[in-house]
């Protein structure tokens, strides 16, 4: 009788929550990108599983333009976030703002300010979160995000709403993600391959997610993101570049920096486009500690943690006006192969008809369609190594309970924070 009687009370126990505990947390994670400022809020509950907020299992709310382009007026950089700064306030109980933690990274675009201008930017931010906010925040938590752990956060974000996060390394899915200003390989290595890392090299990490340690490849090339890859395969030519599209005579601008793009008098061309992207990727660079992927990179070994690959940003994006992906199809299985036989057609095309063989390509991207979908195909194959014919993930958004939900690298940030 006295044992039934402590097991009912431990029974009752286990239903309720110890004082102060809470039943629900919050994280707020600012995304300070190049082309825009967007901040994201997430609930969890105790088992860290997405709650909703309203209809959707977050809070979204983007601006334009990014903190970068407040490059002389820091105060104005800061100020632009007040309005998202109030709405995430909104959504999070006041009993829970002091214990949700609230954090900015920022990516590409202010890596690439020169002198103190992104520090003055970080410095006008802080003192406004200081200022103004009534959540859990730390100045170290401002910061321009290392790009290693932007591809670590994405990693962290796949495996969480595909359900593989917690499990042994071998079963979790690797990600390339292309942005504007830089691209991130992260996933997961064993033991052995995280001790043979070179010591000149800091891309290998612990990582804790959902009771797991994980041994974590990621690294960022910076300036290889397609928009930055734009400016230096246009740098790299001449008269004429053959990756533009027949019959364009304009400039690209990119960083304060404007490039002439028209194609050679010969006209676009395939196999100079693609001899292009190899000089951009500098994919023959001397390997000081093999393998390599590109530039001279150690590329983590490979193994088990690399052999499920998920590409994910500019990757779709470009996929969608190529029409290799329909509209609307949030994730699918694609070979790398198909960005070549786009190109094939993109860079045979004129700036007349392009929008015709290419009916969901976008006015801005019509004169680098061919350069895209080249480089898109180079930097996995032979940046990356991934055999043409390989069957790769294609992700945009990913199902979680009776939603979808973007794959981005804040999702994953929140997870870690509140682990």
């Amino acid at each position: 009788m006295w044992m039934t009687s402590v097991s009912k009370l431990l029974l009752l126990l286990s239903l309720f929550p110890n004082e102060g505990e809470q039943p629900e947390k919050y994280a707020v994670v600012f995304d300070a990108g190049s082309t825009g400022s967007r901040v994201h809020v997430f609930r969890f509950d105790r088992d860290m599983s997405l709650l909703q907020i309203g209809h959707d299992y977050e809070l979204f709310v983007a601006i334009k333009p990014g903190l970068s382009s407040y490059e002389k007026d820091p105060k104005a950089a800061a100020d632009s976030l007040k309005p998202l700064l109030e709405q995430a306030e909104e959504v999070i109980p006041q009993q829970l703002r002091a214990t949700t933690p609230l954090r900015l990274g920022a990516t590409a675009g202010l890596r690439l300010l020169p002198g103190t201008a992104s520090q003055d930017i970080l410095n006008a931010v802080n003192e406004l979160f200081k200022s103004k906010s009534s959540l859990g925040y730390k100045p170290e938590w401002v910061s321009v995000l290392d790009g290693s752990d932007e591809g670590a956060y994405m990693w962290v974000a796949l495996n969480y709403l595909s359900g593989k996060l917690g499990k042994k390394y071998s079963k979790t899915v690797a990600v390339v993600d292309l942005g504007g200003g830089s691209v991130q390989m992260a996933y997961a290595v064993s033991d052995k391959a995280a001790a043979n890392a070179p010591a000149a090299s800091n891309d290998v990490s612990n990582r804790f997610g959902l009771g797991t340690n994980y041994n974590l490849y990621s690294h960022s090339y910076l300036n290889y993101g397609l928009m930055a890859a734009r400016a230096q395969n246009l740098n790299l030519s001449g008269a004429g570049n053959p990756c533009i599209t027949n019959g364009y005579q304009g400039t690209y601008s990119y960083n304060g920096v404007d490039y002439k793009a028209t194609p050679p008098r010969s006209g676009t061309n395939l196999l100079g486009c693609v001899a292009q992207a190899r000089k951009v990727l500098r994919v023959d660079a001397p390997c000081a500690n093999k393998p390599c992927s590109f530039g001279g990179v150690w590329n983590g070994g490979g193994g088990d943690g690399f052999d499920n690959l998920y590409a994910a940003s500019y990757y779709y994006d470009t996929a969608i006006e190529a029409g290799i992906v329909e509209p609307n199809t949030n994730i699918t299985h694609i070979r790398p192969n198909v960005y070549l036989k786009a190109a094939k057609k993109a860079c045979s095309g004129s700036v007349d008809n392009i929008k015709t063989i290419f009916p969901h390509l976008k006015d801005d991207d019509v004169p680098y369609l061919c350069m895209d979908l080249v480089y898109d195909y180079i930097l996995l194959v032979e940046g990356f190594g991934i055999k043409p014919t390989k069957k790769i993930t294609l992700v945009k958004n990913l199902e979680y309970k009776d939603s979808r939900i973007e794959a981005a690298w804040p999702l994953g940030c929140a997870v870690e924070l509140l682990s």
